[in-house]
């Protein structure tokens, strides 16, 4: 056998093996496998691509992800709820609630509910144990009745068809019945035991559908337009699950009443409604107000459209929400208008003003509060600050000075009922509010010298577009600048002074100004005003400039409002209008009245001062001053006048010449002229026709002009 063996050599350059005597072929080069062009990877790695991309598959995904993620979360929402009805969890959960918001009655209410679920549990335990040993004798005691029941009745059939086969019947009956029973549901066992699971999922998948338990990206797109639609507690609370607060989602799902205990009532408010939303734990006010935008969104509403201010309950915000477009309408004529004979009282009343967002009467009172007006240019901040001037006008004491640095007539209706109106934007308009203000300050000093308990008719001084003062470059004859923030500007120092001691003796200051910023209304300023009040603004830090930080951390937000389409809105921070427990201002409408309208509010108020009062136009300068034809330019149209008001018309009219003057330096002018002071109706008075004669008769005084 050894012989058949046919030995093989290797070579061993090439490693193959050969026959002896064989001459081996020079082997081929190996031939590596071919190399693909790149072309032939890029285009089905590009088809792939396209194929998972397109709108199609994206869609077709969000479609299995969402109805899958249904029945996850009907799967957990049914679990959550089984455990809740065979647990005490849910109480625990909302005594843990009520503690968090500071409600133990509420606490140890649910806590009694709780032992009281506890306490039924244990009774239905322990009639388990029992119930198999019942069971028995349940099943003893019918089958014996029910046989017993079915031989009576055959027996009755027995005797009445006369056939004792009848007597079992009723037994066979009943026996066939319950194989007929059995037959049938061996019949649907197979088919239901098929679709049951079926069913069951479908139950799961209804209850994640109902509840959104998809995420937002895997829901579909929303094709209808909810904007406008009547707000619901399921419309908040989808809006709030939907702001992006993680945790604040979370605590919604995982709320067996999905977030309605949340909630307190929705209330109609106006042109609108409010609902008080308590925030779970972990999520900040601040979180949801820096969320306003996305919210009003949510709810079908612009921005401009939802407020959210801060309550006094902790961990709390309120919204209030307009109805659709209301915000638009206008809020009706001022009761200036339509009341013609509406008076004021500067120290018990309450200037009617406009309407709250719940339309309720918005009324301020300026007693003794100075005030700022603020807001962007032409938002309707002179007409809101003319307006509060014209119900100050219909109080017969009130004596009001004016300068209008705009100077574009504005203010004209009131020449005839303030003392003193300025009118115009040049450096010489601001000279002469300065020195108006500055005489505000010496009555005022004058005032502070009286003795204790002397009560003092109100004297208010308005300065609009106060802005040009405080920019004023002008420089007077001390080397005083009249404009600036800095204790040598002159008119900076007379609105401090005045802020800091005019309430006291009813001297108060109204200031409007455009933009605020640091240089054109300064801080000390600001902070000096009673009541600060705030149009549109255009950036957060001018609205804290306008409101004060408090107001604007606790929802007030005028750089909210729209330019131009908000005209006449304002957001309020003062004691001197009601605001609602809790916020730090309050958002009003203001009436309009026009410049023809109020013009008639200001013929009623020069008529309820018995003629119209002679306006000085330009401070008179201290030097250059005529007692006799100055008292009669104070004395007006009326036939006489009180000393004590001809002392105070002096004072207003040139406060460097008569500020200090006594019922002494008025008695000294007019002793031996013919028209000294005497008495009427047991007071002092001066008469106008006596002094007129005086001046007409004084032969150097070329006074007959100033008789007329």
């Amino acid at each position: 056998m050894t012989d058949n063996v046919v030995p093989l050599f290797k070579d061993p350059t090439t490693g193959t093996y050969t026959l002896p005597g064989d001459t081996p072929d020079t082997p081929a080069a190996a031939t590596p496998n071919p190399v693909r062009p790149l072309w032939v990877w890029k285009r089905p790695a590009r088809g792939l691509r396209a194929a998972v991309t397109s709108e199609r598959s994206r869609t077709a995904a969000r479609l299995v992800a969402r109805h899958g993620l249904y029945v996850l979360g009907g799967t957990r929402i049914t679990a959550k709820r089984a455990w809740d009805g065979r647990t005490g969890s849910r109480y625990e959960r909302m005594i843990r609630a009520a503690e968090a918001a500071g409600n133990f009655e509420e606490a140890k209410e649910w806590e009694d509910r709780l032992t009281r679920f506890r306490a039924a549990r244990h009774h239905r335990r322990m009639d388990l144990l029992k119930a198999p040993q019942d069971a028995v004798k349940s099943v003893a005691y019918g089958t014996g009745l029910t046989i017993g029941g079915l031989l009576l009745l055959g027996i009755v059939l027995a005797i009445a068809n006369k056939d004792a086969s009848w007597i079992l019947a009723p037994i066979n009956a009943v026996i066939e019945a319950i194989a007929a029973i059995v037959h049938v549901a061996t019949t649907v066992w197979g088919p239901a035991v098929t679709i049951g699971p079926w069913l069951a999922l479908l139950a799961l998948w209804g209850v994640g559908r109902h509840q959104q338990t998809a995420p937002q990206w895997a829901l579909p797109a929303q094709q209808r337009d909810d904007s406008g639609a009547p707000i619901t507690p399921s419309i908040v609370v989808t809006a709030l699950r939907d702001l992006g607060i993680a945790p604040m989602r979370k605590a919604i799902k995982e709320m067996g009443d999905a977030g309605a205990a949340m909630l307190g009532p929705i209330r109609i408010a106006g042109c609108g409604v409010e609902v008080d939303v308590t925030l779970p734990s972990g999520v900040s006010t601040a979180e949801v107000q820096g969320r306003r935008r996305k919210l009003a969104e949510n709810l079908g509403r612009h921005e401009h459209e939802v407020f959210i201010t801060l309550p006094a309950a902790a961990r709390t915000v309120r919204l209030w929400i307009a109805d659709s477009g209301a915000l638009d309408e206008p809020i009706g004529p001022s009761p200036l208008v339509t009341d013609e004979t509406m008076t004021a009282n500067y120290r018990t009343g309450k200037a009617p003003w406009g309407q709250d967002l719940r339309g309720d009467a918005a009324t301020l009172s300026l007693y003794q509060r100075h005030l700022l007006i603020t807001g962007l240019s032409n938002q309707g901040k002179t007409a809101a600050l003319r307006a509060l001037a014209l119900w100050l006008a219909l109080d017969r004491t009130v004596e009001l000075r004016i300068a209008d640095l705009k100077g574009v007539g504005d203010w004209a209706m009131f020449d005839g009922l303030a003392t003193t109106l300025i009118q115009g934007p040049t450096d010489d308009h601001v000279i002469q509010a300065t020195e108006m203000v500055e005489g505000m300050v010496t009555e005022m000093e004058r005032r502070i010298q009286m003795p204790p308990g002397t009560v003092f008719d109100p004297l208010v001084g308005i300065v609009d577009e106060a802005q040009v003062a405080f920019m004023c470059p002008a420089v007077g004859d001390d080397k005083r600048p009249y404009g600036g923030s800095k204790a040598t500007s002159r008119y900076f120092m007379a609105v401090r002074k005045i802020h800091n001691q005019g309430r006291a003796v009813d001297v108060i200051l109204e200031e409007g100004t455009q933009d605020p910023t640091d240089q054109n209304l300064p801080k000390l300023v600001r902070e000096g005003a009673h009541t600060r009040i705030s149009l549109a603004l255009g950036t957060e830090s001018q609205a804290r400039m306008a409101l004060g930080d408090k107001a604007v951390d606790g929802g007030a937000a005028p750089h909210l409002l729209r330019q131009g389409l908000d005209k006449g809105t304002v957001v309020v921070a003062s004691d001197g209008i009601t605001i609602p427990a809790g916020q730090a201002s309050i958002t009003v409408r203001t009436h309009y009245i026009d410049t023809d309208t109020a013009a008639v509010v200001a013929d009623r108020a020069k008529a309820l001062r018995n003629g119209v009062i002679t306006t000085a136009h330009t401070v008179a300068d201290a030097d250059e001053n005529d007692p006799l034809a100055d008292i009669l330019t104070v004395l007006g149209t009326e036939t006489r006048v009180l000393t004590q008001d001809v002392l105070k018309r002096l004072a207003t009219l040139n406060g460097k010449a008569y500020g200090r003057w006594s019922f002494i330096d008025l008695k000294r002018v007019l002793d031996g002229t013919g028209a000294e002071p005497y008495k009427s109706e047991g007071r002092m008075v001066i008469g106008r026709d006596r002094l007129a004669r005086v001046l007409a008769n004084r032969p150097d005084s070329g006074s007959a002009s100033a008789a007329e």
